[in-house]
């Protein structure tokens, strides 16, 4: 049987509920539908983020990442904060461990201040009365409104205010193929009268199916974080290191938790294969071929060093090696503390194959039929509501052959 929808969402992620959510307010009277190929929400990057809420500094300002970020910080604690979910405003420490490092420090505060982020440039001393462990040179950023929630709790309230105003929620159902306005999924067949794929881990496969993303393909990133076994409140704020700004990971960093805890990481590990959560499950060797090859070509023709960073993030895998990382970053990291590992996390990062580099900022394609979300990864999560109305604004005008 031919199920009719006006508008099919592909993919039940942070992006995919909000852009079902905005689709349906100024839609109301439309069929609006959201399928995932998994049993429950959650299973992939916005569940396994690390919960931070970012303020948006990071971002050069001509970037979607820098426009969405600052609106979304504040519109997504909001929207914890009506429903009573849990909310740590622990704000953020950005550190520079010598004197090379300040200049970039200047740059972070230069992006703040044209993002219309509230950021402060403040002294070792400053910084140490927010945080008594912190370690900087001289100088550190203060971001006030950098806070940390929790991702599965949030994606769940997204999910229930989706399904109060109306908007059908299909698991189990994952993308199989396209012909005109028809999709088919794992046991249903739709007439659809848009389709929008947030994919996430998938999207690029999915847009290849309607014609687009032909340049893009997702290379798949590993976080994984160690967490501490000191008590909650041994770290009262995030610090963060000055990152290096020619590719898209924040480096090695104290991440206070929701509860109060802390973890230290990430690592940014080129993954095997888009599943490799836990040792070969969901293993694909397709994927495996297909990622050793863009690797390869990586190693020799990529902008940003790529096997500097593929050597740098596999040493990450030893404990020792990770926890020496963050050791600059603050007093008493010590490795007896971290004797575990979280649950880890995959990065959808894109990848163009023309240039060979990575994709820095959100990218998306669509027309009249169809609408492709190809890179949301991070900040995604703190950008997802006025992200989705902004896509929403573009699937409209492509919609209308604009």
């Amino acid at each position: 049987m031919v199920k009719t929808v006006d508008y099919l969402i592909i993919g039940g992620g942070i992006i995919g509920i909000n852009l079902a959510l905005t689709l349906k307010r100024r839609h109301p009277e439309s069929s609006v539908c959201v399928i995932d190929k998994e049993a429950r929400l959650g299973m992939h990057g916005s569940g396994r983020n690390s919960g931070v809420i970012h303020s948006g500094f990071y971002y050069s300002a001509n970037s979607l990442k820098a426009r969405f970020t600052r609106d979304g910080n504040s519109a997504l604690k909001d929207f914890i904060r009506e429903r009573k979910l849990p909310l740590n405003e622990c704000g953020k420490i950005v550190v520079a461990k010598d004197e090379t490092e300040l200049p970039v420090l200047d740059e972070l505060l230069s992006r703040g201040r044209a993002n219309g982020v509230e950021l402060q440039k403040i002294t070792a001393e400053e910084a140490r009365e927010i945080e008594p462990r912190v370690k900087t040179c001289q100088n550190a950023l203060w971001s006030p409104n950098t806070a940390t929630s929790d991702p599965i709790l949030v994606l769940e309230a997204f999910r229930q205010e989706a399904q109060a105003q109306g908007i059908e929620l299909m698991m189990g159902q994952a993308f199989q193929k396209c012909e005109g306005n028809r999709v088919w999924s794992s046991s249903e067949v739709f007439d659809v009268g848009y389709v929008v794929n947030a994919a996430g881990l998938y999207a690029d496969r999915i847009a290849h199916a309607f014609g687009f993303g032909q340049q893009y393909a997702i290379f798949p990133f590993k976080g994984l974080y160690l967490k501490s076994d000191e008590p909650a409140g041994s770290f009262r704020t995030n610090i963060y290191p000055v990152p290096d700004l020619r590719n898209p990971f924040l480096g090695v960093h104290v991440t206070v938790t929701v509860d109060g805890h802390h973890k230290i990481g990430p690592t940014a590990i080129p993954a095997f294969w888009r599943e490799q959560y836990k040792g070969l499950d969901n293993f694909v060797f397709n994927e495996l071929f297909q990622i050793m090859v863009q690797g390869s070509q990586m190693m020799v023709h990529s902008d940003f060093d790529f096997r500097r960073l593929a050597y740098e993030e596999l040493r990450k895998y030893q404990r020792s090696h990770l926890v020496a990382l963050s050791q600059p970053l603050a007093t008493g990291l010590r490795l007896e503390n971290f004797t575990h590992w979280g649950p880890s996390g995959i990065r959808a990062q894109l990848l163009d194959l023309k240039t060979k580099s990575l994709e820095m900022d959100f990218v998306y394609e669509g027309d009249q039929r169809s609408f492709h979300i190809l890179n949301s990864v991070s900040p995604g999560w703190t950008c997802s509501i006025p992200f989705s109305e902004y896509l929403v604004d573009q699937m409209e005008e492509a919609a209308s052959g604009r």
